[in-house]
């Protein structure tokens, strides 16, 4: 597991990522406070998943703007 935080303003908001197996085929990153619920990316593209980690903290961060 790896906590990735928002840095600057609001270093408390935050997403444990980990990685699980989905469907009993595919290992993804997830939201692991979410559970099966936080799919995120599947493995092999960090990048991506970066990206989609980075929509979740900006969402986080400013919920009123989504």
């Amino acid at each position: 597991m790896l906590w990735v935080y928002a840095s600057g303003v609001a270093e408390d908001v935050g997403v444990m990522v980990g990685a699980r197996l989905y469907g009993g085929w595919i290992w993804a990153y997830h939201d692991v406070r979410r559970g099966t619920a936080g799919y995120l990316y599947p493995c092999g593209d960090a990048k991506a998943a970066a990206k989609r980690v980075d929509l979740l903290l900006k969402h986080r961060m400013y919920p009123s703007t989504w």
